[in-house]
């Protein structure tokens, strides 16, 4: 091991000693059925890099940390998330002020596990009805209860007429 060690690092092998040791260590016997230094010590070489085993501690993975399992109903009442670009004029506002989603929308028909059919109005007839579901957000509350955001008209102060519900 050490002269493929001073084949590779040319003549700085010594640097590496602790690394080669490490993996002399830590390497499988077949004879034995374990590593020399478990043999020995009756625990596996620990190296500063992970102290802990597969099992020690629990894994953690970072894509599933907002993932939230979403099922919905025909019936169910969801918005509709638009896509939010840089500059682009979306249903009368630019900017900032543009929605994330619109709606709401009924659900009318499943389609696969991850694919619904909404019910949407005429001002969207261009638009195909089937959306995955990272693309629906659950209506909570009463849909009928929901004012239109045409009816808000934002002035140019950015101030609005309040209206009694």
């Amino acid at each position: 091991m050490l002269k493929v060690c001073e084949i590779d690092f040319k003549g700085n092998w010594d640097d590496h000693l602790p690394l080669i040791e490490f993996a002399y260590n830590n390497s499988y016997h077949s004879s034995i059925q374990m590593a020399h230094y478990e043999a020995l010590y009756g625990r596996r070489c620990r190296s500063l890099i992970g102290w802990f085993e597969v099992g020690e501690a629990g894994l953690k993975s970072y894509t599933d940390v907002r993932r939230r399992d979403l099922e919905f109903e025909v019936d169910d009442w969801v918005y509709l998330k638009v896509s939010t670009m840089k500059g682009v004029m979306r249903f009368g506002k630019k900017g900032k002020l543009s929605p994330w989603y619109i709606g709401p929308y009924r659900i009318s028909k499943r389609i696969g596990n991850v694919a619904y059919a909404l019910e949407l109005p005429s001002e969207l007839a261009a638009v195909h009805p089937v959306f995955h579901m990272s693309m629906l957000k659950k209506c909570m509350g009463e849909p009928s209860l929901i004012i239109p955001t045409e009816d808000i008209c934002i002035k140019d102060n950015l101030s609005y007429e309040e209206i009694p519900v």
